[in-house]
């Protein structure tokens, strides 16, 4: 995704500046599939540590972390490996779902980002960020820009001196179709500047 940084500095010479201030950001890769989107779901509102402790349980516990495997759990031991309530009825959604056939995640590596989004918004517990991490990290989709990400808001108003979304994503129009290079910058420049 690097080899797409000098289309994107033509367009948006500020992203020089963050990678002269702070070095390049390191995109980070996820495989996609089941666990993929399971883990995601896991860490909704949680912080990645806990989520990594959820799973781990999870599937110490069943020995595996499978579809099959996540509908026989009852919800108590899902419960006991530390799943809220509302995130066992998500899981247990996506693995019937996947385990009937009704999305079939590896068609994903040939559809749109918009057929991709469009298919897993559908699902309860996937969100609008959600679908566009998962499009991002385990996809490598090249033109994904997750709005609703605190960071990317913060870096936004930093940056371009933006206040509302719809300033936000009409800026972000520009960036096309490199948008996800320009959000792992926006989340470079938020994390080095305080210095995490």
């Amino acid at each position: 995704m690097l080899s797409f940084l000098e289309p994107l500095i033509e367009i948006e010479p500020k992203f020089q500046q963050i990678i002269d201030t702070y070095g390049l950001p390191t995109i980070t890769t996820r495989p996609s599939g089941f666990i993929a989107l399971s883990q995601l779901i896991l860490e909704q509102q949680v912080s990645m540590a806990s989520a990594k402790a959820c799973y781990d349980k999870i599937e110490n516990y069943l020995n595996g972390f499978t579809p099959k495997l996540i509908l026989e759990a009852s919800d108590e031991v899902l419960k006991k490996c530390g799943v809220s309530r509302q995130k066992i009825s998500y899981l247990k959604n996506l693995a019937f779902t996947i385990q009937q056939n009704h999305m079939d995640l590896e068609s994903f590596q040939y559809k749109t980002e918009q057929e991709v989004f469009n298919e897993l918004i559908q699902l309860k517990g996937i969100g609008k960020w959600t679908a566009q991490v998962y499009l991002m990290f385990c996809l490598q989709k090249k033109d994904i820009f997750p709005i609703g990400d605190i960071a990317i808001q913060h870096s936004m108003r930093e940056l371009f001196n933006l206040e509302t979304l719809e300033e936000m994503e009409n800026h972000a129009e520009n960036w096309k179709p490199f948008r996800s290079l320009a959000t792992y910058l926006l989340w470079h420049h938020y994390l080095k500047k305080r210095n995490r």
